[in-house]
């Protein structure tokens, strides 16, 4: 019988640079070749959408002149196709390379060139800064956990359990003390099929509140608004963060209030509107790339009324106009969402699609949430917005371990 040689072999997973460093350095890389080879090791892939087929025939001779690859559609070569989805196929080397190489080409591959430089530095990031109007916040290698706290008589959750002023003041010193970073304070329910209510109903709700947690917590404090005038009022009452679930799209004046005031603000993607977002199966031709293309929207929108980068989060509206489907789809591929380089924000906690998987009331759900919270985590959340802070805070805590080693900076 012949002799047969077993090789020892493994197929390595995605890592982060630190991690690719040390695998190099287990092998004995000369140091000086270590960071050269990082490029080689992590692939991308990168769809453009909607490409004119002479500009997709130029990106697919230069990717494949690199090593790369560009899959476009059957007859682009001869441009019988006015335009084409690309999909750009190569090691980041590979991509950083193509990307620099198209900046003095024509057609407009020059904005092409930055995007992708911008793209690809955003999905290398370890360190993100998040300024809110009294503190800047270094995410490195932790989740922040945002605390829910609805001050509202038809929450889907709390119910009105915190409606009454001290209550909700209670439970926001509560949450601190199990170890919430944020308290978030929503004064009118988003739930599918609630009614909008007045300002003045708003501000009676929220504001009182605010006011009774200054300098009494040393956490920031986050409005949920969608009206500017709630949002202006619970910055001065001592605010600093506004989330606002239209993306600034439902006040006209929410811009401009967070650029004066210096807020850090919360962007996030809705389709129609609380009262009748799951009335009708949500259509969605393409999920992903409609919520990015949204996103982006906003946070162009967002730096062009003098809003600062870093004060901008993003959220992708988990169970805002979505269905079970692509709820799952978000929560698997929300790496997707670093392109920008924000800090993304997930609320998974107590959701519908949770209690539809598992068939369970909004308050059994919270192993459900656990297991959504710790997928988005470890798909690049940074931070998860919950009901129970002192239970999530031990399961981020697991996660955080897993994501960035036992020895993460907290």
């Amino acid at each position: 019988m012949a002799d047969i040689r077993v090789f020892p072999i493994r197929i390595l997973p995605r890592m982060s640079n630190l991690e690719s460093l040390h695998v190099l350095e287990k092998v004995g890389v000369d140091p000086l070749a270590r960071e050269n080879l990082l490029g080689k090791m992590k692939h991308v892939n990168v769809h453009l959408r909607g490409i004119e087929c002479h500009i997709a025939n130029i990106i697919k001779q230069e990717m494949l002149s690199l090593g790369g690859d560009a899959a476009v559609a059957r007859d682009t070569v001869s441009c019988r196709l006015e335009a084409t989805d690309v999909v750009l196929m190569g090691t980041f080397k590979q991509v950083h390379r193509f990307a620099r190489r198209i900046k003095a080409q024509p057609f407009g591959l020059k904005y092409l060139s930055d995007q992708l430089e911008a793209i690809l530095l955003n999905q290398e990031a370890d360190h993100l800064l998040l300024r809110t109007s009294q503190r800047d916040m270094v995410f490195a290698k932790s989740t922040l956990l945002m605390g829910i706290l609805n001050v509202t008589p038809d929450s889907f959750s709390d119910r009105e359990r915190y409606l009454q002023t001290d209550a909700a003041i209670y439970r926001a010193l509560t949450m601190v003390e199990e170890g919430a970073d944020i308290i978030d304070i929503g004064g009118e329910s988003s739930r599918p099929g609630a009614r909008p209510i007045s300002v003045e109903e708003e501000l009676k709700r929220v504001i009182p509140v605010i006011e009774g947690l200054r300098g009494k917590v040393d956490v920031p404090v986050s409005v949920d608004t969608t009206k500017a005038m709630v949002a202006q009022k619970a910055m001065e009452a001592g605010a600093e963060i506004i989330n606002d679930i239209s993306a600034m799209t439902r006040d006209s004046r929410m811009a401009e209030v967070v650029a004066e005031t210096k807020a850090a603000v919360v962007l996030m993607h809705m389709k129609g509107v609380p009262e009748t977002m799951q009335q009708d199966v949500p259509v969605y031709p393409d999920l992903l790339g409609e919520v990015t293309d949204y996103l982006s929207g906003r946070i162009y929108e967002a730096l062009s009324c003098g809003i600062r980068q870093e004060n901008i989060l993003v959220d992708p509206g988990i169970g805002f106009g979505k269905t079970i489907d692509h709820n799952l789809d978000i929560i698997r591929y929300l790496s997707e969402f670093r392109i920008w380089g924000r800090p993304i924000l997930v609320g998974v906690s107590r959701k519908s699609f949770i209690g539809t998987i598992t068939d369970t009331k909004p308050d059994e759900r919270e192993e459900g949430t656990i297991a959504a919270m710790v997928a988005v985590i470890m798909n690049g959340a940074r931070v998860v917005r919950v009901h129970d802070v002192c239970r999530m805070k031990k399961a981020i805590a697991v996660a955080d371990a897993i994501v960035y080693g036992n020895d993460r900076v907290t």
